[in-house]
């Protein structure tokens, strides 16, 4: 049998230090995204969504991150899916980015919006023929009978739009508006580093260390 408890790394790659970061957590976002698109990274885009329903207990999955400026980081997704009603119920969320080759994590947390509809229609345009049929065919989170239900909703709506699908209604961005930013830096002995960046209420940044 595994032993779970035996099973551990020591990190040692790298150091974080108030002196290493930039001022602006979304400056510095970009720096580590940049690293982790240099090493080569298999999907770097990949993030843990985590939401909380109506009975506050918390739900997680993975979604791809689409992008990210001083507005926010932005993904896409069917709004009636069990994240898009949890938003509903309520609109803040955390992101988590794990670079396990790097040895980093960032976590992110704020309010969620709607991005616009020319936001929506203009990634959904850029997405391939069959992701698009697919936002289509699929309601999201809802149970199927089996895989036959699905295909059958796919074959009926590729012979209903052809190759020009629009933008389902109930599909398109979100936004997440962050109040906090997170960069963790593993270490060895397990005493990480950790630099938080929070939002006051006049849209500056400050930044914390916290304990491992």
């Amino acid at each position: 049998m595994i032993s779970l408890a035996n099973l551990r790394k020591n990190y040692t790659l790298s150091t974080l230090s108030e002196d290493d970061v930039d001022a602006d957590p979304i400056k510095q976002f970009k720096c580590w995204f940049e690293q982790v698109l240099h090493a080569g990274l298999p999907e770097p885009n990949t993030m843990t969504l985590s939401t909380v329903d109506e009975r506050d207990r918390p739900n997680s999955r993975i979604v791809l991150i689409k992008g990210f400026d001083v507005q926010g980081f932005t993904f896409f997704t069917n709004y009636q899916s069990r994240k898009g009603r949890e938003l509903a119920h309520n609109p803040y969320a955390t992101l988590l980015f794990y670079w396990i080759e790097l040895e980093r994590q960032v976590r992110i947390g704020g309010r969620v919006n709607k991005t616009t509809d020319i936001e929506s229609d203009n990634y959904f345009a850029s997405r391939p023929i069959g992701s698009r049929i697919g936002a289509w065919a699929s309601d999201q989170s809802t149970t199927l009978h089996n895989r036959g239900e699905l295909e059958a909703r796919t074959k009926h709506f590729m012979a209903q739009f052809g190759n020009n699908p629009p933008r389902p209604p109930h599909w398109g961005g979100y936004r997440l508006v962050p109040d906090m930013i997170e960069f963790w830096q593993g270490r060895s002995s397990r005493l990480h580093d950790r630099i938080q960046y929070l939002r006051d209420l006049d849209n500056t940044w400050r930044t914390i260390r916290l304990s491992p």
